[in-house]
């Protein structure tokens, strides 16, 4: 398996490719804090977050449908707040029983859920658009730049940069199990379900013990070609005049944003 399976980043000529990393991850943190601080119904200030988000599309040059494609899959995820709905005083509703409890919903929780949902929405869309828009080396240098604690980014760097090489160790044991699997043509292979949950044990367990040699082995190899716990890159970052301007454009708007959000 290819390491660039693992990459999602689009290469471009664009004037938001072009940005050094740091503002762009600068910018991004800071929208995604500011959608969290928003208060719950700022329909107008969540419409001028999108429309901020629509130009930051555009200046990538990766289309507006971009982000918003892959950013319907994180909203399940969010539905995880759907206690809500229910756990919040308000004004009734609609009420119902639901395994032997009567549930309201009331519209103090549904503005609530309603704002949970549309604030997931927009910051999974700006980080989507950080990681198509800026390589993987660059982001981590970065954060490097903008002091996130070195132990942490080079855990991210590791685990990213790896991620193909345990991958492959469980695409190794999938064809090891389907090679002394037999079946029959048109019946399944294996046991019951406990059979199959003790095999997916084992699995596991091998694919921890394989892990542990190989980043010990891994580990050896970078000590003995001078790696000293800091990490380079072959791209200079320089802080030009177009990034101190767009860093102070970034932050004004989203500033603006959270005074619109206020009434």
């Amino acid at each position: 398996m290819h390491f660039d399976a693992f990459d999602r980043y689009h290469e471009k000529e664009s004037f938001f490719h072009r940005l050094d990393p740091r503002v762009k991850t600068l910018a991004t943190v800071v929208f995604i804090v500011s959608n969290a601080l928003l208060p719950d119904g700022a329909w107008l200030a969540f419409v001028f977050a999108w429309l901020f988000l629509l130009g930051c599309n555009l200046l990538s040059k990766l289309g507006f449908g971009y982000t918003l494609k892959r950013s319907i899959i994180a909203l399940p995820f969010a539905l995880i707040a759907i206690t809500v709905l229910f756990s919040i005083p308000g004004e009734a509703l609609l009420s119902f029983r639901f395994l032997m409890r009567d549930l309201t919903i009331t519209d103090a929780g549904l503005l609530r859920f309603v704002s949970i949902l549309i604030r997931s929405w927009l910051s999974v869309q700006m980080a989507i658009l950080l990681v198509a828009t800026t390589r993987f080396p660059d982001l981590i240098h970065a954060l490097e730049h903008l002091r996130v604690p070195a132990i942490l980014t080079t855990i991210i760097a590791f685990l990213y940069r790896y991620l193909f090489v345990l991958t492959d160790e469980v695409f190794r044991l999938l064809r090891a199990r389907e090679a002394r699997s037999a079946a029959v043509t048109g019946s399944r292979s294996g046991g019951g379900v406990l059979w199959r949950a003790k095999v997916a044990g084992n699995m596991a367990g091998q694919l921890f013990l394989r892990s542990y040699e190989r980043s010990d082995r891994i580990y050896n190899a970078m000590v003995a070609r001078g790696y000293s716990g800091h990490l380079y890159t072959l791209n200079a970052h320089e802080m030009k005049s177009t990034d101190y301007f767009a860093t102070a454009f970034a932050v004004a708007v989203i500033f603006v944003i959270q005074i619109i959000g206020r009434f």
